[in-house]
């Protein structure tokens, strides 16, 4: 029997609200579960994911401070920063940095070496942006803003980057900054550099590098899912490095450098009485420029390989023999020892023979000089005279009065990697060569050559403690600091040479270095309007056998002598010392005359009529036209190159 209607009605309703009753059961605990995961997320793990979230839109971004400017003591500036866009990676927004930098290649004209490098950077720094290249033409900013969206965490930023104007002039002092290196990363303080990419290499850049680099600041700043910044919200200013200003004048080293006019060699010159070093020139030199960003391979290949060194600084790390520069200095160690006076004599017949020995010890005068005192062995350079009083001194003597001038030690001077140059002793002998001593060495030593060796800088410096009569002040570039840390720069006699004489005796020997000038082997240099001191040197590059003449002619240029001359001026209240080597330069009264030329900048045309530095257009054309030149010279190389490989080709 069917069912009512009614029957049939209600049981479908009861079937509807269970569904209904169990839908809704579903329905509230999945609400229930959305509420609670919603409170969860927004109340409990709030701070939490507000971190996340505030980390994946604000970045703290370190903010490097600008390097210390370099001035010469005239204001004249000598490293300068300017503006240059740099292209930054930022290896926590890329998921394949190898893969974006091979990308980046030939928009940065990256080589392999540059992208292995760069990973090495990334895999030790991976939170910290990492420069791809600096510098960066207009070229390759237009080719990397087309195709920006392709490269997440990598952006063009301008940054501050060092720039020396003046290139070759200062570059062996101010030295260079370069990229910082897995050997320096391994000592830095990585807070101090954060954002910093360069590092002083060399020169003054290295020395005060502490003084020069300041403090980082940073800055809070809102991005997009690109990457790109959309807010500044916080920022801490860096504290820009001191400012340094040195003794050098620009005028005195353009001058030394022009001089030198493409020859090797090395001047320095210092002022007597506070050891203010006012040039500092070692020749040929070097454009520090390309070393900024990163130079070629092939360019530094071209600068190491050069015979005539242009990287080498000779000024101070140059060993020379300093020839017969240090007979002044000998002398008064006559008087100390109390061996000879200013009258004593010696006949000289143009040799000098050791007791029980038939070696004769040559003058440069074969026939001698005759009766010889100490005023006449400085003014015509007698060698027999220094012959003699060197064997009756004694070789230790020599060494303990020497060294308090300065030689066989580093001077101190403000910069790196200076050598000490060998002043040598029986001891030093015995350290180095596991020999002893012998008699004849003392006689080649006299006359400064054998093992004698010393550094430009050093014979400078012995220059200027004779002109101040004994006064030693450490040879310093640092004149001046202007910034958050406080400098001191040396400014008084740091002691006196102990001296048994007077100082009418220090009178004596000036007097002795002017007739030099006057009538003696620097005559070349004598000038009626102020007076000048100095002393001719040359120092012997191939060894001459015994009875054999030394022939300039049947020699190889590089096997002359090389010439030296030190002066100082004016002889009655020094102002400036001067010394001047030129490898090769035959004697010293041939290198006289560029002495003479600083002198007479300093004393006569400087204070009224200094030398300006070029203009920045000057300066832009300049490296224009040096930039062609560079160009034109590759490609005749590489031209000739191509024609060598094609006609081994042929050959073939």
């Amino acid at each position: 029997m069917k069912k009512p209607i009614a029957a049939e009605t209600q049981q479908e309703n009861r079937i509807f609200m269970h569904r209904i009753f169990f839908a809704g059961f579903f329905i509230l605990i999945g609400l229930s579960i959305l509420i609670a995961r919603y409170a969860y997320l927004q109340v409990y793990s709030y701070d939490r994911y507000q971190t996340q979230a505030d980390k994946n839109r604000i970045k703290l971004i370190s903010d490097p401070p600008s390097r210390g400017y370099i001035y010469d003591r005239n204001g004249i500036i000598l490293a300068d920063n300017q503006p240059v866009f740099t292209a930054i990676l930022s290896p926590d927004e890329v998921e394949d940095p190898k893969r974006t930098l091979q990308l980046l290649a030939p928009i940065f004209n990256l080589s392999e070496e540059d992208i292995t490098d760069i990973l090495a950077r990334i895999d030790k720094n991976k939170n910290d942006p990492v420069t791809i290249q600096i510098d960066l033409n207009e070229q390759q900013i237009a080719q990397f803003s087309e195709r920006k969206p392709f490269f997440k965490g990598v952006s063009i930023q301008s940054k501050l980057t060092r720039t020396y104007p003046y290139d070759e002039l200062f570059a062996h002092v101010i030295g260079y900054v370069g990229r910082i290196n897995d050997k320096e990363t391994k000592t830095i303080d990585k807070d101090r550099y954060a954002g910093t990419d360069l590092i002083g290499k060399v020169g003054i850049e290295k020395y005060y590098e502490d003084l020069l680099l300041g403090q980082p600041g940073s800055q809070a700043v809102e991005t997009n899912v690109h990457g790109e910044v959309l807010h500044k919200l916080d920022a801490t200013p860096p504290t820009p490095g001191n400012d340094i200003y040195l003794s050098l004048d620009y005028g005195l080293q353009k001058v030394a450098q022009d001089e030198l006019n493409g020859r090797r060699g090395a001047i320095v010159a210092i002022d007597p009485k506070n050891g203010d070093i006012l040039a500092f020139v070692s020749n040929p030199s070097y454009d520090p420029n390309p070393f900024i960003s990163g130079i070629s391979f092939k360019d530094y290949a071209e600068l190491r390989d050069d015979p005539d060194q242009p990287l080498y600084n000779r000024a101070l790390q140059g060993m020379y023999p300093p020839g017969s520069t240090i007979k002044p200095f000998e002398g008064l160690g006559a008087i100390h020892y109390g061996l000879m006076d200013w009258n004593s004599t010696i006949f000289d017949p143009g040799y000098f023979t050791l007791p029980g020995d038939t070696h004769r010890f040559r003058d440069w005068k074969k026939s001698g000089h005759g009766t010889v005192n100490l005023t006449k062995s400085i003014v015509e350079s007698v060698d027999t005279y220094y012959y003699k009083l060197s064997y009756q001194m004694g070789i230790q003597r020599l060494h303990d009065w020497m060294i308090k001038f300065g030689f066989g030690e580093k001077t101190g001077v403000d910069l790196p990697n200076e050598k000490a140059g060998v002043m040598p002793s029986p001891k030093w002998k015995k350290d180095t060569y596991d020999k002893d001593w012998l008699p004849g060495e003392t006689i080649s030593v006299s006359i400064g050559q054998g093992y004698f060796l010393a550094t430009p800088l050093q014979i400078a410096m012995a220059t200027a403690i004779t002109a101040n009569k004994g006064q030693h002040i450490i040879p310093h570039l640092l004149k001046d600091s202007t910034g958050a840390v406080t400098v001191h720069p040396i400014d008084k006699p740091d002691a006196i040479v102990e001296f048994n004489g007077d100082e009418s005796d220090w009178t004596k020997m000036h007097l002795a270095m002017e007739d030099t000038v006057k009538h003696g082997t620097a005559r070349r240099v004598y000038t009626p309007t102020y007076r000048i001191a100095g002393k001719t040197g040359t120092a012997q590059v191939k060894s001459i056998a015994q009875g054999q003449r030394y022939n300039e002619a049947a020699l190889d240029q590089r096997h002359w002598d090389h010439g030296l001359f030190i002066s100082f001026a004016p002889v009655e209240d020094p102002q400036i010392a001067v010394a001047v080597i030129v490898e090769n330069g035959r004697h010293g009264g041939w290198v006289a005359p560029i002495a003479r030329k600083l002198l007479d900048y300093w004393i006569l045309q400087r204070p009224n009529d200094p030398i300006q530095p070029p203009s920045a257009e000057e300066i832009a054309e300049r490296r224009a036209k040096k930039a062609e030149e560079k160009a034109a010279r590759r490609a005749a190389e590489e031209a000739a190159e191509a024609a060598a490989a094609a006609n081994e080709a042929s050959q073939g």
